[in-house]
C-alpha cells in the first residue's frame, strides 16, 4: 500500500500538497490513525524529496494543515462525546487506559499533545483524550499547532536525510 501511494505521489507531483493533507488528516483523526500509515508515507515522500522529484515545502504545508484539521476534529470529538466514548470498548473494559491517559495529562500537561504527534500509538487517542480531559482549548490550539508543524516538517525531513544517506552509501559501491 505504501509503495502504491508513493508511486501516486511521484506520478502526481502537482497534487503532493493535497495528498499529504489527506493522509496527515487521517493520521491525526481519532482512532483512524491506527490503520493509516501516514508516518511511513511521509518518510517515503521525504526520500522522494532527496531524489529531487519533489519539493519539501508543499509536503510540509499539506501535512501541517491536514494534521491540524485532524487533531482539532479529534479534540472536539473528545470534548463533545467524551463520556460516550469512555463507555465504549476498550475503555469501558480497561479503565486503567483512561486513568493512564489522565495521568499523562496531569504529569506532562500540554506537552503530552506535542509528544502525541510523534508516537503512533498515542496519536490515535491523545487528541481525543485532551478533549475528554477538558484541556483548555487555547492551550490545546497553541501546543497542537506547534506539534503539527514540527511533525509535518521533521517526518519527511528524516526521510529526506535517510534518502540522501542511502544514496551516498549506494554510491560507494
Amino acid at each position: 500500500m505504501i509503495d502504491a501511494i508513493l508511486a501516486l505521489v511521484r506520478e502526481n507531483r502537482d497534487w503532493a500538497f493535497w495528498i499529504a493533507l489527506v493522509f496527515a488528516f487521517g493520521e491525526n483523526l481519532a482512532f483512524l490513525s491506527i490503520v493509516i500509515p501516514s508516518t511511513a508515507i511521509l518518510l517515503g515522500v521525504g526520500a522522494l524529496v532527496a531524489t529531487g522529484e519533489l519539493s519539501l515545502f508543499p509536503i510540509w504545508a499539506g501535512a501541517s494543515i491536514g494534521a491540524l484539521i485532524g487533531s482539532i476534529v479529534s479534540y472536539w470529538i473528545g470534548w463533545r462525546y467524551g463520556q460516550a466514548i469512555l463507555s465504549l470498548w476498550p475503555f469501558r473494559n480497561h479503565p486503567d487506559f483512561v486513568e493512564k491517559g489522565n495521568d499523562a495529562f496531569r504529569r506532562w500537561g500540554a506537552f503530552a499533545v506535542t509528544i502525541g504527534h510523534f508516537f503512533g500509538p498515542l496519536r490515535a487517542v491523545v487528541f481525543v483524550m485532551a478533549g475528554i480531559a477538558r484541556m483548555s482549548p487555547m492551550v490545546f490550539m497553541v501546543v497542537n499547532f506547534i506539534g503539527c508543524l514540527a511533525w509535518a516538517y521533521f517526518t519527511p525531513l528524516f526521510g529526506e536525510v535517510a534518502g540522501h544517506l542511502i544514496g551516498w552509501i549506494w554510491s560507494l559501491f
